[in-house]
């Protein structure tokens, strides 16, 4: 498993849009095969700064999900309310304590 970590910064006139869009689309990306974590986070000094986190079992399923129209519709509708360039990292887990 495998933790993909996207940070992604909005004009703020779009936020309460965004939100919107995770929302409606957020059970569906949950439950993309391999998928079996999705959380969003917004920063605390900076309220444009989002991130998303999803946990995937293989490489292939956040392929297949990022090759699906899921995938592709979100990403279009999401991207034109950037003012910045998005950035992401795959990471594996290396340690969590609770």
């Amino acid at each position: 498993m495998f933790v993909r970590i996207v940070k992604m910064s909005f004009h703020q006139k779009h936020i309460a849009a965004f939100e919107l869009i995770f929302e409606e689309k957020k059970t569906f990306i949950r439950n993309s095969e391999g998928c079996k974590l999705l959380e969003l986070y917004q920063d605390k000094t900076n309220p444009e700064i989002f991130f998303t986190y999803s946990y995937w079992e293989e490489e292939q399923d956040l392929e297949n999900y990022r090759n699906s129209e899921l995938f592709k519709d979100v990403w279009a509708k999401t991207k034109v309310f950037f003012n910045d360039k998005p950035e992401a990292w795959s990471v594996d887990k290396k340690m969590s304590l609770q």
